[in-house]
Parts: structure tokens; sequence; C-alpha cells
């Protein structure tokens, strides 16, 4: 019993090697036998690379356009044909095929409502297959996001990078009665884990750290995930402006302040004192406006923060060639020579509504906000 517990442990000799291929056609036929009953098999797969320019020309036409995140906010597609897009949903709604395609019809929410667990299922057995493959950097760790019912804005969702673009045609149902296409493009310079260690030959585990180094290591996840959750405030700043007393003062709602077209593209993040720790620039995120993080800051100027925390009166007189001032957090006294303010009370920062959806032209991106005032005026 014991020799056969071993031997089962040991590779088949002459099986053949996991690859990326098999791994995706395995996944795939898994993925769709223990959903929905469904046979399928990858009558033809194309593995090639592609830029981000050449990638629209390989969707097929009114494909339903599944956007894929993973790791490392790396961003990629899963292109569903309407030939498997009707496989699935008849496969849904009514537990059979029939026997001809529908005609082709325009992708809508509720299709990828319907497709998003499906590929979710797929590409998590595809990471599990391909976790000892060198291929799980870029293949591993992508999920389904979102959707998009017109290719144009993928130049802004996605990287201008390359893509490694696996392109399918399917043999689905009984005989393969029905034919279907499916096309998944992932960044080509991946970011995802490393390969899993393999098993030896006796089919044990790899070796792991035991005793003391276990003891350490935990301790350090631990203490990593401890000081992880604290509490971090950033703040996106879109410019800033020096202004005259007069002019602050003269401040009403629909007023408009000049912004240089520049500082659309160098947003500035500022941690606690105005401590830059990052760039980035406006952009759009599945339908709305959002900040995109561009990169690390390097030796950006930091301005300086005051000597003491400003009050009504020094508010009105700024020093020459000050740095701007953050909001502070307290008031100082006021001296015994000069009547004693009313400590300014800081109002949270409004949520940006970011909810213009791409492609509506009727929206002005970037809108004027009216300014509060504060109450130190």
């Amino acid at each position: 019993m014991i020799q056969r517990k071993v031997e089962a442990g040991r590779a088949t000799p002459g099986a053949a090697p996991m690859t990326v291929g098999r791994a995706l056609s395995l996944a795939l036929a898994k993925t769709a036998q223990e959903a929905m009953e469904l046979p399928l098999r990858v009558a033809k797969l194309e593995d090639r690379q592609l830029s981000l320019a050449e990638l629209p020309e390989a969707l097929a036409e009114r494909a339903l356009l599944a956007v894929l995140e993973g790791p490392r906010e790396g961003l990629g597609l899963a292109a569903v044909a309407p030939s498997l897009l009707s496989v699935l949903i008849e496969m849904q709604m009514t537990g059979r095929l029939a026997p001809n395609a529908p005609p082709a019809r325009r992708p809508t929410r509720t299709d990828a409502a319907l497709v998003a667990g499906f590929l979710d299922k797929f590409l998590a057995q595809f990471e599990e297959m391909i976790a000892e493959l060198p291929d799980v950097v870029w293949g591993g760790g992508f999920r389904y996001a979102s959707y998009l019912d017109d290719p144009r804005p993928l130049g802004l969702l996605l990287e201008d990078a390359g893509f490694r673009v696996l392109q399918l045609e399917l043999a689905l149902g009984p005989g393969g009665m029905r034919k279907g296409e499916l096309l998944l493009a992932l960044p080509a310079q991946g970011r995802g884990p490393a390969p899993k260690a393999r098993a030896n030959v006796d089919g044990a585990d790899a070796p792991i750290t035991r005793g003391a180094e276990a003891a350490a290591a935990d301790w350090e996840a631990k203490m990593e995930r401890a000081v992880l959750q604290t509490p971090a405030e950033l703040e996106a700043v879109l410019c800033r402006l020096r202004l005259s007393l007069a002019t602050v003062l003269g401040l009403a709602p629909g007023a408009e302040l000049p912004i240089p077209l520049s500082a659309l593209e160098e947003l500035r993040l500022e941690g606690l004192g105005g401590k830059s720790v990052g760039r980035g620039k406006l952009g759009q995120n599945r339908g709305f406006r959002a900040v995109r993080v561009l990169a690390e800051a390097e030796d950006a100027p930091t301005p300086e923060p005051p000597q003491h925390a400003p009050n009504a009166a020094n508010e009105a007189q700024p020093a020459p060639q000050m740095a701007p001032r953050r909001r502070p957090d307290t008031a100082r006294p006021a001296s015994d020579s000069a009547p004693a303010a009313a400590p300014a009370i800081a109002e949270p920062m409004p949520e940006l509504a970011l909810s213009t959806p791409i492609g509506a032209d009727d929206a002005d991106p970037f809108a004027q906000v009216p300014l509060k005032i504060a109450t130190a005026f």
C-alpha cells in the first residue's frame, strides 16, 4: 500500500508537460463543464504579441469587451465574440443550445453581468494550472473588473505597452454544433507573483522554513498587517494660486480662478506637512473621471510649513515670499495685545462626485467648482 501511494505521487511517465495552450484549453473546458455542463473544446489557438494600437484590429465586431484587473493595477482585456456570448447566455437562461446561433447584436451591461462569473472562474482555473510555470508572472491574478460597449476608450484605459494576445476558436455543445471565439489580451510585461516551487520526485512538497525562521517570518507578517492598517491621509493638489487679500475677499459663487493647462498633467500627491509623495494626472477610469498615479516624486520641492499656526489677523497679512500654507489643524492663541479671535473650524473637504461617463460630450470635464470662503475671513 505504501508503494502505491508513492507511485501515485510521482509524475506519470510520458505525460504531456503543462503549457500555456494546454492550460487554456483545460481551464476553459473545466469551467464550462462545471458551471453549465457545456461541452467545450479549443479548435484553434493563436498566441502573438500586439501593441496597444494594433489591439483594436484583432477584436471581433460587436464583441463584449471585458476589462480585466490584475496584479499591481495591471489591466487586460477579454473580448467575447457574439458567437460565444450567445452560447453562454443560452446555457445559463435555458440550459440548452439552439441548433443555430442568433443574429449578432450589441452587448449590454446585463450580458456583461452574466459573463463575469464565467470569466472569473476560467481565469482562476488558468492561474492555478500555470502556477508552477514562468508564464504565471504575466497570466496570473487577473479578474473581471468592468465592461466597455465601445473599443474607442481602450487607448485611455490600457497602458501603451506590448500585450500577449491569445485568440481562441472554440467548438461548443455536443459534437461541436456551435462555434465561438474568445480573445485574451494581457500585458506582456508581467507583474504577477513568481512561480511556485515544484514538488520533488517523491511527490512531497518543497521544504519550508521551520523553527525560529518560521516564527520570525510570522511575526514580520503580523507586524506588517498591523502597520498597513494605519490610516494615511493623502491630498491630490491640482494647482496652487497666490492671490491678493482683496481678490480673496471678493470671491463669490460663480467666480472663476485661472488654472494653467499644465496643471492637468502635473498633479501632486501630498501627505502630512505638504510632503510630496507622488505625482499624477487627470484621466478616466471605468467611465469616471479620476487621478492616475504616474510615479513617485523625485526630490520635488516641498513648501516650508509656517512657524506658527495662522489666526484671523495674520491670515489677512501674509508675509512676502512665503510658501503656500496648508490648512492648520488648530489655531494659535492670540497675543495679549490683540483681541482673541475665534478658532477657525476646518470643514471637511467635499468628496468629488466624478460621475461623468466616457463619451458624454455635453459634460464639461473641467467645470469650475464654487469656492467656500473660510470663517477666518
